[in-house]
């Protein structure tokens, strides 16, 4: 059964246009309110939020409808998505919320949630809040509606849990780093995370203004690090998000290596400590085919799962694995964390420079890509272009040319109105005629 708010990450969307305006953000809180307020104690929700001028907003409705159902409110302030799901765990609540876009342009936002556990949400617990917010839910009498308060010190308490991903022993010094926290959420942890490392820091994208968060930085937009990499003659370049759930690295040569690299970093070192759980690593669909090829000649298994993180997590708890993530970055480490951590990741990184002595150039070209190319046809939502004839035999022709010697992958966004045609072939040529006249298919439906 599909959803009518919740995509692969939440609840996303242009700020002050349905579905993400304060008035359905006051009927979000009010239903997932009461779907986890239990009647034996007090409730306890911790909302966290990046660096968008629409979170204010947003915070204040949710918040409304949270207390109105008696929950009591703890506001963090702009922290990044992993602090949330650990402080929702530390804190003992019953539900953590993020208010975030991630990736996307200020004038966009999302709603996401966690479980008392620390985790995101099921697809059943959000058809059973969607019920609610479509039915309604009962408010809570006059004596028992909640309270919020902000909290001080939850930025400080992420900062000395992120350093507990490294050895106690391991420390950065005489390592140069830039750090682009992409005027989001990490603005201020990163750089301290890694300036208490021993580390020279040279920190960008920390001026936040509530309309820049991304805006020609962070991990979508990885030129400007590169550059800075380059310009200071700096040993590592991270790029991380807007709420920080994800990571690309710049390596000292200002080459860029994403997700699938660092996956098959971090997967090829546990493996040969002895610490990759069931030698597996579980990624999704986008990720390379030569990801999958590497980590079969060392013996090691990718398992693949629908694009999402959470789908990754849920397939890493149900199998007992701990390293999953995405081509984009999201690199989640069930050792340490509930969901995507970018700077976690890139610790990651710096812990092997440290223990090998090789520079991140070294490390991070793990594997040589098979060619891929992805395109993103933006559609109407009352068409179902996917279902035209024309586009159904683009795409089964494309199918019978790449044979057993490719990959192709036609999907829609779980939260933009894009289609997305994605395929791999070692023939750039064909690879690129092929995705192209798929494309251009789907954009004439």
């Amino acid at each position: 059964m599909s959803r009518k708010y919740f995509g692969t990450d939440g609840i996303r969307g242009r700020a002050n246009t349905h579905p993400m305006t304060a008035e359905l953000a006051l009927r979000l809180g009010v239903a997932v309110g009461h779907y986890f307020k239990g009647d034996a104690r007090a409730n306890r929700v911790v909302i966290g939020k990046d660096t968008r001028r629409s979170g204010y907003m947003l915070e204040t409705a949710l918040t409304a409808g949270l207390t109105s159902v008696g929950m009591d409110v703890y506001l963090l302030g702009p922290v990044p998505t992993p602090a949330v799901g650990m402080l929702t765990r530390s804190m003992r609540a019953d539900l953590g919320v993020m208010i975030s876009a991630s990736h996307n342009p200020y004038y966009d936002n999302g709603i996401k949630f966690f479980g008392p556990d620390g985790y995101k949400l099921s697809d059943e617990v959000e058809h059973a809040i969607e019920d609610l917010l479509e039915g309604g839910a009962p408010l809570a009498g006059s004596d028992d509606i909640g309270r919020a308060r902000r909290i001080e010190g939850d930025r400080t308490r992420y900062v000395e849990f992120a350093k507990t991903a490294l050895p106690r022993r391991l420390r950065l010094d005489g390592l140069k780093i830039v750090i682009d926290c992409a005027n989001g959420a990490a603005y201020k942890t990163a750089p301290e995370v890694l300036w208490e490392l021993g580390a020279e820091v040279v920190a960008m994208g920390v001026s936040p203004n509530g309309f820049n968060i991304n805006e020609g930085c962070g991990s979508t937009a990885p030129e400007a690090a590169a550059a800075r990499v380059l310009a200071e003659r700096a040993d590592l370049g991270i790029c991380l998000d807007g709420d920080a759930d994800r990571v690309i690295i710049i390596d000292e040569t200002g080459a860029v290596a994403d997700g699938d690299q660092l996956m098959g970093l971090i997967a090829t070192r546990w493996a040969e400590a002895g610490l990759l759980a069931r030698n597996t690593l579980v990624a999704t669909v986008m990720s390379n085919l030569g990801l999958e090829r590497h980590l079969a000649d060392i013996g090691l298994t990718l398992l693949r799962t629908p694009v999402g993180d959470r789908y990754v997590v849920e397939e890493m708890r149900a199998g007992g694995y701990n390293l999953g993530g995405e081509q984009s970055g999201h690199i989640v480490m069930s050792d340490f964390v509930t969901t995507g951590d970018g700077l976690i990741g890139g610790l990651q990184v710096l812990r092997a420079m440290v223990e090998t002595g090789q520079k991140a150039s070294a490390l991070t070209r793990v594997f040589t890509p098979v060619p891929q190319l992805l395109q993103n046809v933006r559609f109407d939502a009352a068409r179902v272009p996917l279902d035209a004839p024309r586009v159904q035999k683009a795409i089964t022709d494309a199918k019978a040319k790449f044979g057993t010697e490719g990959r192709l992958l036609i999907r829609k966004s779980g939260t933009e109105p894009l289609i997305r045609v994605m395929g791999e072939h070692a023939d750039a040529a064909l690879l690129e005629t092929t995705v192209n006249a798929i494309a251009a298919e789907i954009a004439k439906a």
